[in-house]
């Protein structure tokens, strides 16, 4: 085999032979079979993209005997003297101007050109880096250049244009070479490797043509490499990428699945497997961000490989579009621009390991910042479906409505003794001052493990619900500490009675048995595991709902109004709603992703929530009034009249009617208390229930409750009522 060059063996010698440069082998093969040739041109372009072959093969086909002709013949003496292996002609000279730019070199070339050529029709000059020549040479043959003999012709060839002066310019024809696209290149190198009888592993010449960056020339250098180092089993793939030094696709593929999931440790493993590997870093953030240029184009342009804008193998291609499948076209974006600064900050870095980790971390930490595309890219990922919101994992990502917001929520009916300062009361964790206090209030359950769902405990002594009397507490109820007022139910409002719900009417003789506990018509059906479940929830519903007011005080109003939990199997959170109206605006308004976030990072549990309409508000479970222990009865306020007038119900039954077993705790059971007079509902201070300033759910613009009902029902006013 030729020692020769495989560049030198394979250069063209002839218009046809050249690839990837037709805008300018197709002009000049006209020229010539119209006889229309210059007496000076100009080629330009970058290296090794075939300007001295081209002005080559132009003097072949001028001095062809058979020319001016754009196929030379190849048998004549000067086609013989221009081959590729040929000793060249006394008629073409070919200068370098690296070393002969100079005034005096060009005096010298003024002073030959004159003489005709020996055996040709054309003394041919071809002056190769023309833009070394210095103006003084340049002006020296701008004379003879602007008006040769008829025997004379210039070619220029040079990788910068703008340097060759303007006059000597402005007489050439100029045609500038361009880059070879890389699908070509490609099956060029494919078919030299053929004429060497070389096999060649899949995904080698994309690399081979990444190194070359379009000149032929230098992918050819490199193709011959790996020829030379090849073995028996010819080139593969790892001897490619490690001759080359460029990143294997494992460890791409690895860093860009920690990214797609948001796994730090297995992204800083990467970076220390590609140190501990003597991998260039600067050539690792290089290829990452070409790989995240390629996951870009497939995002947009799913058929890319088969279009030709990703240049690489069937299989490569193919696990690229699974990569950029979990992505989403924001996070990509931020992906790829801040490993784009990232690069070009590690120029003259003292520390590229370093930043590299620093790379690592800004693209796995969206939450870290706050410019638009880090919020983009938060936003591709709760579009995803996919729950970053851990402890301590950044900033909470709150969520504060606008009006548009506040304009679709449910309007629902306040009862007496509610609003804005009762619910704020409420949530604080404020008691009215008729409920006793107990010594150690029942804790509720603590998320040690929350992750892991344990099943709960079943309640201490639990009676069957038809010998349970209407003062009774059910098993699964609200601890005693906590437990509600009479009539309410889990996460209501203080002094809202469940629609639905009404108390049953007890004698204080003989309580009657609980009809109330049976489901009420239209109430939602409840499975056995997620009725049990619902219990432990509920002993955690005011943690919740507190940690969901400090998030959004607009899904704290709608939950603690409108639902409550009624069920639960360990992985999905079931809550019932008054109605659908309620329910499709939790689902509309993103107060499922804020109850979702609030959990995740307050109790560190990863549940689905199903939204539910139980028409019935809890009367399908048994009733919570009178679970409120009566042994310690604190002193109450001065009876307020109870504004009963918005709506004719039932009176609460007596509270004080409990029978000795009746409490939460059947073990201790209290004593029997004397009647009194039933529990006025809890009256609520006019400057209580005046909003804060800071409130950002605050709407000036809302309608008050009077005009509200009048607008939305239609309603007109009978007779009103001052309280006093």
């Amino acid at each position: 085999m030729s020692s020769l060059a495989l560049y030198r063996r394979y250069r063209p010698e002839s218009f046809a032979e050249v690839i990837g440069q037709e805008h300018v082998t197709d002009p000049l093969q006209q020229a010539l079979r119209n006889n229309r040739v210059n007496h000076a041109y100009l080629f330009s372009g970058p290296r090794g993209c075939g300007k001295t072959t081209s002005a080559r093969i132009l003097a072949r086909c001028l001095n062809c005997e058979q020319g001016p002709t754009p196929t030379p013949c190849g048998e004549c003496q000067s086609c013989r003297d221009l081959a590729r292996n040929g000793p060249g002609s006394i008629d073409v000279i070919e200068i370098d101007a690296a070393s002969h730019g100079g005034v005096d070199d060009a005096r010298d070339l003024r002073e030959k050109a004159f003489f005709g050529p020996a055996s040709s029709r054309y003394k041919i000059y071809i002056i190769d880096e023309a833009h070394m020549v210095t103006s003084a040479g340049f002006n020296a043959l701008l004379k003879v250049v602007e008006e040769p003999p008829e025997h004379l012709k210039f070619i220029f060839a040079t990788t910068e244009p703008e340097k060759v002066i303007g006059t000597i310019r402005s007489r050439t024809h100029h045609y500038p070479f361009r880059l070879v696209p890389p699908g070509t290149l490609r099956e060029y190198l494919a078919e030299v490797c053929g004429k060497e009888n070389s096999y060649v592993e899949d995904g080698v010449l994309p690399l081979v043509v990444r190194a070359g960056a379009g000149s032929v020339r230098d992918s050819m250098s490199v193709m011959d490499q790996l020829l030379a180092g090849a073995g028996d089993d010819g080139v593969t793939y790892a001897m490619a990428t490690s001759l080359l030094g460029y990143t294997e696709g494992s460890l791409l593929d690895s860093i860009v699945d920690a990214f797609a999931a948001g796994d730090g440790a297995a992204a800083f493993e990467v970076v220390d497997r590609v140190i501990e590997g003597g991998n260039d870093p600067r050539r690792f953030v290089a290829d990452l961000l070409e790989r995240l240029r390629d996951l870009v184009i497939l995002a947009a342009v799913p058929d890319a490989g088969e279009k030709g804008l990703i240049d690489a193998p069937a299989d490569v291609v193919e696990r690229m579009q699974a990569q950029a499948s979990v992505f989403g076209a924001a996070e990509l974006s931020r992906a790829a621009d801040l490993v784009n600064e990232g690069l070009t900050e590690m120029r003259g870095a003292t520390s590229p390991r370093l930043q590299v980790e620093l790379i690592c971390a800004r693209v796995l930490l969206p939450a870290a910042f706050d410019d638009e595309r880090s919020l983009q890219a938060r936003l591709d990922r709760l579009e995803r479906g996919a729950s970053f919101a851990t402890a301590g994992a950044g900033p909470a990502m709150g969520y504060v409505p606008g009006r548009e917001a506040e304009a679709h929520a449910p309007v629902a009916m306040v009862p007496p003794g509610g609003g804005v300062a009762a619910a704020r009361a409420a949530v604080r964790g404020e008691v009215p001052e008729t409920a006793p206090v107990p010594a150690a209030p029942a804790a509720p359950v603590a998320p040690a493990q929350p992750v892991q769902y344990v099943a709960p405990a079943p309640a201490p002594a639990p009676q069957p619900p038809v010998e349970t009397p209407s003062g009774g507490q059910r098993p699964g109820a609200w601890p005693a500490a906590a437990a509600p007022e009479p009539g309410r139910r889990p996460g209501g409002w203080p002094t809202a009675s469940a629609p639905g719900q009404a108390p049953a009417p007890v004698t204080p003789a003989a309580p009657a048995p609980v009809p109330a506990a049976a489901p009420a018509p239209g109430a939602a059906e409840q499975a056995p595991g997620m009725a049990q479940g619902a219990a432990q929830v509920r002993n955690m519903w005011p943690d919740i709902l507190e940690a969901v007011k400090n998030r959004r005080r607009f899904t704290w109003i709608l939950l603690s109004q409108n639902a409550q939990v009624t069920g639960f199997d360990g992985t999905t959170l079931q809550i019932g709603f008054l109605n659908a109206g309620a329910r499709d605006n939790f689902a509309s308004s993103g107060s499922e992703d804020v109850l979702k976030q609030a959990l995740a990072e307050q109790f560190n549990m990863q549940w689905k929530v199903e939204a539910i309409v139980d028409p019935s508000g809890g009367a399908g479970q048994p009733p919570q009034t009178g679970g409120r222990p009566s042994a310690a009865a604190a002193p109450q306020r001065p009876a307020a009249p109870a504004p009963q007038q918005y709506e004719s119900r039932p009176a609460p039954a007596p509270a004080p009617h409990q029978q000795p077993g009746a409490g939460p705790a059947p073990a201790a059971a209290p004593a029997p208390q004397p009647h009194h007079a039933p529990e006025p509902p809890r009256s609520v201070a006019p400057e209580d229930d005046i909003p804060e300033a800071d409130d950002p759910d605050l709407v000036d613009s809302a309608l008050s409750g009077h005009d509200l009902i009048v607008r939305e029902l239609g309603a007109t006013v009978v007779e009103e009522f001052t309280n006093e």
